[in-house]
């Protein structure tokens, strides 16, 4: 699968100034790795993972099995239409906390994402509203994610990065995992930081 062999750390970055929700995805030495845009106007998500800006080739797709992502499920499918795994929101739980499980494509339980510090984001929500001021929150306000496995370990972690617009994102790799799950974290943490973005 295309991404299983990148070097981490991987970076997100929010493009500004466009009409779909859309960022690249950059490894540690600044190659792009994929482009991903979520299609707008839309009863159900889906989002789009191409090689580059150019969108030129489709490496993945993702799409939601319900119209509210309350608690619905992210399928992974790749070029050739196969689902290749999921990730799905863990419903009232996720009110405070995140919480993600993420499945392989024959629905095994494998990892889970869990929010940090759910306080960040209260923070962070509650200071963009106030005048002047909420328009720094992006350099304060900071809430990161980690990727944990089934025996507890941390494995990966995505952070939010200080920037002005709140834009950009770092995932981190704390432990050795099995390689061909990289493609399958990598599109949770995508799917995810979509979702989380549009909660604010």
């Amino acid at each position: 699968m295309a991404m299983q062999s990148v070097e981490f750390p991987i970076d997100f970055k929010f493009h500004i100034g466009t009409l779909a929700n859309d960022f690249t995805a950059t490894d540690a030495s600044g190659n792009t790795i994929a482009f991903v845009r979520q299609k707008i106007f839309k009863f159900f998500d889906e989002v789009q993972i191409f090689t580059d800006s150019s969108k030129s080739q489709l490496l993945y797709t993702i799409k939601a099995n319900k119209w509210i992502d309350f608690s619905a499920t992210y399928s992974f499918y790749d070029a050739q239409g196969n689902i290749i795994g999921s990730v799905a929101r863990k419903g009232w739980t996720s009110i405070w906390k995140a919480r993600y499980d993420i499945f392989d494509e024959t629905k095994h339980l494998s990892y889970h994402i869990r929010e940090d510090n759910p306080w960040t984001k209260v923070g962070d929500s509650f200071f963009s509203e106030i005048p002047l001021i909420g328009i720094f929150t992006g350099y304060v306000f900071n809430p990161s994610y980690s990727v944990i496995d089934n025996s507890g370990n941390k494995i990966a972690r995505l952070k939010k990065q200080a920037s002005f617009f709140g834009r950009k994102f770092s995932v981190e790799k704390s432990k050795q995992f099995v390689e061909v799950d990289t493609d399958r974290i990598l599109l949770s943490l995508m799917m995810m930081i979509l979702l989380e973005r549009r909660r604010g």
